[in-house]
């Protein structure tokens, strides 16, 4: 179970909570972007802090801590960071988590 305490850490968090729901059906919670598209490359970390309501660097450090946990992919597009949830590591977790409860 060490393996999930990043995991757990991150989720323990209601802001990146939000942020995994909003990235769940981008198009449904973020505006068309100039640079990449929100499905396949992800949504711009200015777009999630305007949401969020917070700065960019407290964005940005909820974004690396999704990111370092394995729920997030970032991506550099130009001088942006995108975020995009990694379906198959989430689905790797969830079964994880169910072995345990």
């Amino acid at each position: 179970m060490p393996q999930l305490a990043p995991v757990l850490r991150a989720l323990a968090n209601d802001k990146r909570l939000l942020i995994l729901e909003w990235l769940k059906h981008p198009r449904t919670h973020f505006p068309p972007q100039v640079d990449g598209d929100l499905v396949r490359d992800g949504v711009c970390n200015v777009f999630i802090a305007n949401k969020l309501g917070v700065s960019q660097p407290t964005a940005s450090e909820h974004l690396n801590v999704l990111a370092r946990a394995g729920l997030l992919r970032p991506k550099r597009i130009k001088q942006w960071t995108f975020y995009k949830r990694d379906e198959a590591r989430i689905a790797q977790i969830k079964r994880e988590i169910a072995r345990w409860i």
